[in-house]
């Protein structure tokens, strides 16, 4: 939730909106180049983490991602 009120009180100063599809958590291994999407947020519930995994693929083209919806 903190991360996401800095981010609307960023945008609202350049006249923008934003709204939050949902949370979860990442682990992230840089040494062994693998990160997993999992869980959700208690305030907005789960995000969907097919999008989420879809878009760290194109960002980290050389990291293995995986995701579960299981786990907080």
């Amino acid at each position: 939730a903190d991360l996401f009120e800095r981010t609307a009180e960023e945008l609202a100063r350049h006249g923008l909106s934003c709204e939050c599809l949902g949370g979860g958590r990442l682990s992230h291994r840089p040494q062994e180049r693998k990160i997993h999407v999992y869980g959700y947020s208690v305030g907005f519930g789960r995000a969907d983490h097919a999008v989420t995994t879809e878009k760290l693929k194109a960002e980290y083209p050389d990291y293995e991602i995986t995701w579960a919806d299981e786990g907080y």
